[in-house]
């Protein structure tokens, strides 16, 4: 289990509350996604164009526009958030997610840095000698404004 601040993002939790609100009592928990278009004939297996039809639906569903997120927003939002939040460094990322860690093209950026990123501080505080301090950050351990 994660620690309770965490509690949102654990898997073990989403697990168990998935189990009970879909009242499932045998087979597949979760179809599995495939590339393509092939469907197995014991239908456990989902496409990937059917798994973003369905996000998007869940999209709507919450009140969100559909249109700017795709398939890739899990990988770059994972991203995100183990850099930005969970403070790991690019090569650990890149090591975690298969990638490469040969910087020439850093490719790794654009998983970083979006058009529709919402800064976590202004600009004009950057170096603000009058800002108020900096807290201990309860992820990190470090000293930062992420909180």
């Amino acid at each position: 289990l994660f620690p309770p601040h965490l509690a949102h993002l654990c898997p073990i939790r989403a697990l168990a509350n998935w189990l009970y609100a879909s009242d499932i009592e045998d087979g597949f928990l979760f179809r599995k996604i495939v590339s393509g278009d092939r469907v197995s004939r014991e239908n456990t297996h989902m496409t990937s164009e059917c798994f973003l039809e369905m996000f998007r639906n869940n999209l709507l569903d919450i009140e969100i526009d559909p249109a700017p997120y795709g398939t890739h927003s899990f990988r770059r939002g994972g991203c995100q958030w183990l850099y930005s939040c969970c403070r790991w460094g690019l090569i650990r990322i890149c090591d975690w997610g298969g990638w490469s860690t040969e910087f020439s093209n850093l490719t790794i950026v654009k998983y970083l840095i979006s058009y529709a990123d919402e800064p976590s501080e202004r600009r004009e505080d950057y170096l603000n000698p009058n800002r108020p301090p900096t807290k201990k950050c309860f992820s990190c351990g470090r000293t930062c404004h992420c909180i």
